[in-house]
């Protein structure tokens, strides 16, 4: 008679769970998203994003201070200028909102790693992410600004840019201009998988980055497609990118999945803000528990196949990791 093996269940009443645990999470894998607006002496709460507030660059050491004590190693930088024109002249200015920011960052705290947001719409009067052309965005045309604001942050300081403005060929037209200016060891961090998402409007509030007429979805991605994300990010892939990133996370995982499985590179996941808006609002709501919430969040994308975990919430989650509550 043929021997029936069948499976078992782990005995956990003699094994700690965190020791057969499968997804880990980690301080070092998550990045803290911070707003730095142009001006003196700005600490301003951001009203869409409760916990949040945007900083001059003169107040972000005072923030980081906090950042680093909780074990947080990254911050993803994005910028809010005073004044905004058609070409977004402040993205790449020498001395722009977040050139400036990025300086003082790596004066005071060197040792935490500095991503740029690389985009247009914060700075262009029309809230796009590239140059218009009878109110088209013409993609073409912003390439070479979309570099020229990327270079202008790793001159700066930065050590990784992440470009977010989805045009075509904007990774092989930041790597082309890094390279040649010397900085060959500067990563790229690509938001390769970024779909026209509802959950990014508390960040457009927070960042100002409203388009003032239509959308975007003719240059970001249809949420009905999976395999145009696979083509999107090998396209970045080849083109030089070194980390590829999907966005949003939370209705995403399966996608964060495909890419984790197709590509063996560092893998980001953005959890943004709505994502967070929503448990933040539900728990004040006294609907949900917003520390169980957030925790079975992160822990869901980082089993989805995650390296990187870009959240609103990761001080909180360092908090919860030394905690216990998480890992």
């Amino acid at each position: 008679m043929d021997l029936i093996v069948r499976p078992r269940r782990l005995r956990t009443d003699r094994v700690r769970r965190e020791l057969v645990r499968e997804t880990r999470v980690s301080k070092s894998s998550l990045v803290l998203p911070i707003f730095i607006r142009e001006g003196k002496k700005i600490v301003e709460e951001i009203a869409a994003l409760s916990g949040h507030s945007r900083y001059s660059p003169d107040m972000l050491p005072y923030f980081l201070e906090t950042v680093q004590k909780a074990g947080i190693k990254s911050v993803l930088l994005f910028g809010i200028p005073l004044y905004k024109d058609e070409q977004g002249s402040g993205a790449y200015d020498e001395n722009g909102v977040v050139q400036q920011a990025v300086r003082i960052a790596k004066e005071h705290f060197p040792d935490i790693q500095i991503i740029t947001d690389v985009c247009l719409c914060e700075y262009t009067s029309h809230g796009h992410c590239g140059m218009l052309n009878d109110n088209r965005v013409d993609n073409d045309k912003t390439l070479p600004l979309i570099a020229r604001t990327a270079l202008s942050h790793v001159q700066a300081g930065a050590d990784i840019v992440a470009p977010s403005d989805m045009m075509d060929g904007r990774v092989k037209a930041i790597r082309e201009a890094l390279d040649l200016s010397g900085f060959t060891e500067n990563a790229i961090m690509s938001y390769a998988v970024k779909y026209s998402s509802s959950f990014y409007g508390p960040f457009r509030e927070a960042a100002g980055s409203s388009p003032s007429f239509g959308d975007r979805k003719s240059y970001q991605m249809d949420y009905h497609n999976s395999r145009e994300a696979l083509k999107e990010a090998e396209l970045d892939l080849l083109e030089g990118a070194d980390i590829l990133m999907v966005k949003p996370a939370l209705a995403y995982l399966d996608i964060v999945t495909k890419v984790r499985s197709r590509f063996n590179v560092p893998i980001a996941a953005y959890s943004v803000s709505g994502e967070y808006a929503l448990v933040k609002q539900a728990h004040q709501a006294g609907l949900i528990d917003e520390t169980e919430a957030f925790c079975e969040i992160a822990v869901g994308i980082f089993r989805a196949g995650a390296d990187i975990l870009i959240t609103y919430s990761a001080l909180e989650l360092a908090k919860w990791i030394d905690e216990g509550r998480i890992g």
